[in-house]
């Protein structure tokens, strides 16, 4: 049996995305040299909303990629091992520009070290940063987010659940409580 409860709402989504657009900027004095990169699915539209939400305040667009880690993942399944890296989509060189990855949901760690490796491919930033929705704790690595919408502590027993209007028609964050 499953039950669960909600983390976040569409307002309190956004008010995480706006808070998040606010010290990206301030910790990184503007945005001249920033790029925001998305980890696909859900990091990307992050991103997308983080980028609106930044020009809205600096009245100037910050550069924007999109980054799909699968080939990079190292925890993949055998019915996975014949993936292919499906799309990176940065048309900005990285070399001596801060990259601001963002994620929806920061677990283990090995999302993001995937991620670290596709940028390093594509050349040596200046520094990477990590933005994420929810950090729900439980890292395998030693990675932690620099810019966090939510810290949610969670069991092993539990899942976090983002759904975002452009993928599941809401915006609503839910914690998963499964039961035997």
């Amino acid at each position: 049996m499953e039950n669960f409860t909600v983390l976040l709402d569409g307002p309190s989504m956004n008010r995480a995305i706006t808070r998040i657009a606010h010290e990206i900027i301030e910790r990184n004095k503007g945005i001249d040299e920033v790029i925001l990169v998305g980890i696909k699915t859900r990091g990307a539209y992050l991103a997308r909303r983080l980028a609106e939400r930044i020009e809205s305040i600096e009245g100037k667009a910050i550069r924007t990629g999109e980054l799909d880690i699968t080939l990079y993942r190292d925890d993949l399944t055998p019915k996975h091992e014949q993936a292919q890296v499906k799309q990176v989509d940065i048309e900005h060189e990285v070399k001596e520009q801060k990259v601001v990855l963002i994620d929806d949901v920061l677990y283990t760690g090995r999302t993001v070290r995937a991620a670290l490796d596709a940028i390093m491919d594509l050349g040596r930033p200046a520094q990477i940063q990590l933005g994420v929705l929810v950090d729900r704790g439980h890292r395998e690595l030693p990675i932690r987010a620099d810019y966090v919408g939510k810290n949610i502590p969670t069991s092993s027993a539990e899942r976090i659940v983002v759904n975002l209007v452009e993928t599941d028609k809401e915006d609503i964050v839910t914690i998963h409580k499964f039961e035997e």
